[in-house]
C-alpha cells in the first residue's frame, strides 16, 4: 500500500469484531479478552485470539479421534494381522501383529494448533505477556505431534456438529499461517503485516460486510449473485467475464447490489483533479444496466459502492440512465456501535 493512513485507522479491537463477522463465529466472540490488549500490533492480536481460544478448548476438553494403531503385541488387541505375523515370524516371539483402534488427541486439529503455537513462540516480536500465556497452554499439547502445514492441511480438517469450536481456532491458525514467513536457513520466524496486505484486507472487508448485514438485519435476503450479460446468445458468449456481486440486498420490493472496495481512498488523481475511480463505477454500472433486464425488483436496483474512510466522509447519489448509484464509506476507526449504526443506515436508506 502506498501510504500509511489506511493502515492505523482501524483499531486492533475492529479488525476482532471484524474477523469474527467474517468467519461467522460471532458466538464465540467473548472468549477473547480483546479488550486487554493494549498493542496495537496485529501479531499479538492473533496471538491473544488463539491463546484465549486454545484455554476456551482445554476448559471444555481437547478433541479427540479414534486411530488405527498397528504393532506388535504380547497380547491380541483389536484384529490381527496374518500375513505381517508370519512374514515377520512374530510367533516364534509369541507375539501377533495386531490393529486396533484407540481414542487419541494426537489428530490434525490439535496438531495444527501446537504447530502455530510453535511459530508463534519462536517469533522475536511477539509480546512478552503473551509468550508466557502460550507456553502455559503448550503445555498441554506434549503428547500431540508438530507437522509441516500447507494450504491443503487446511481443507482435510473435519469439523462437525461435536467438534465445531474448533472452527474459530483453525481459523486463526490458518491466518497466521498466511502471514508466516521462516527462514529454513536460520529458523527465524517473521509475519507479513497483514492490515498492510490490500488483498487480505479487502476480502475481509467484503465478508465482514456481508456477514454483517446477514447477522444485523432481519426479514432481509442476502446472497452473492451472477449477473448474466444482457446480450443475445451467440458465439463466443463463452468469452464474457463472470459478473458477480459482492452483496445483492433485498428487503420488501427494494433491491441494492453493494460493491466493497478496500482502498487507499475513494479517489484517484490526474493533474491534481480529484475524481471517483473510474473502473469502480464503469463495474457497478454495468452490473446495474445488465441485471435490470430481468423486470421486477431487478428493475430499478440500487448501486453502492461502500469504501473504508480514509480522508472525507462520503454520502453521494448520482443518477445515471435511470438509475441510481450511491458512493458511500464506513469509518472502521470508529467506536463499534457507530460503525453498527452506520452500515445498517447505508442499507436502510
Amino acid at each position: 500500500m502506498r501510504s500509511d493512513g489506511m493502515v492505523n485507522f482501524i483499531p486492533i479491537q475492529n479488525i476482532y469484531y471484524m474477523l469474527c463477522y467474517a468467519w461467522n463465529v460471532l458466538k464465540y466472540q467473548d472468549i477473547v479478552e480483546v479488550d486487554s490488549l493494549y498493542s496495537n500490533k496485529i501479531m499479538d492480536l492473533f496471538a491473544l485470539i488463539l491463546e484465549n481460544g486454545v484455554s476456551y478448548l482445554i476448559r471444555r476438553g481437547l478433541y479427540r479421534q479414534y486411530i488405527t494403531f498397528e504393532e506388535e503385541e504380547n497380547i491380541i488387541r483389536g484384529k490381527i494381522n496374518i500375513n505381517k505375523s508370519f512374514k515377520r515370524n512374530l510367533w516364534i516371539k509369541r507375539k501377533m501383529f495386531c490393529e486396533y483402534d484407540e481414542l487419541n488427541h494426537n489428530i490434525l486439529h490439535n496438531r495444527i494448533i501446537k504447530t502455530t503455537i510453535n511459530y508463534l513462540l519462536l517469533y522475536e516480536d511477539l509480546d512478552t505477556g503473551l509468550k508466557n500465556d502460550l507456553k502455559k497452554v503448550h503445555k498441554y499439547f506434549e503428547a500431540i505431534d508438530t507437522i509441516k502445514l500447507n494450504k491443503r492441511i487446511f481443507r482435510e480438517v473435519q469439523i462437525h456438529r461435536n467438534n465445531r469450536y474448533y472452527s474459530f481456532i483453525l481459523d486463526i491458525c490458518e491466518l497466521i499461517f498466511n502471514n508466516l514467513l521462516v527462514d529454513e536457513k536460520s529458523g527465524t520466524v517473521k509475519f507479513k503485516d497483514f492490515i498492510r496486505d490490500e488483498r487480505q484486507m479487502r476480502y475481509l472487508f467484503e465478508n465482514f460486510v456481508r456477514n454483517f448485514y446477514k447477522k444485523e438485519l432481519a426479514n432481509v435476503r442476502i446472497y452473492r449473485e451472477n449477473i448474466k450479460w444482457d446480450v443475445k446468445d451467440g458465439a463466443g458468449m463463452e468469452y464474457l467475464p463472470i459478473m458477480q456481486t459482492d452483496i445483492s440486498l433485498e428487503i420488501k420490493d427494494k433491491k441494492l447490489i453493494i460493491d466493497t472496495k478496500y482502498k487507499i481512498s475513494a479517489f484517484s488523481y490526474n493533474y491534481n483533479a480529484k475524481k471517483l475511480h473510474s473502473e469502480n463505477l464503469y463495474q457497478l454500472f454495468s452490473y446495474i444496466k445488465n441485471i435490470q433486464g430481468k423486470g421486477g425488483i431487478d428493475e430499478k436496483c440500487i448501486g453502492i459502492l461502500l469504501y473504508p474512510r480514509t480522508g472525507e466522509d462520503l454520502d453521494l447519489e448520482y443518477l445515471i440512465q435511470g438509475q441510481i448509484i450511491r458512493i458511500k464509506t464506513i469509518n472502521l476507526g470508529l467506536e463499534w456501535r457507530q460503525i453498527h449504526k452506520r452500515l445498517t443506515e447505508i442499507a436502510m436508506e
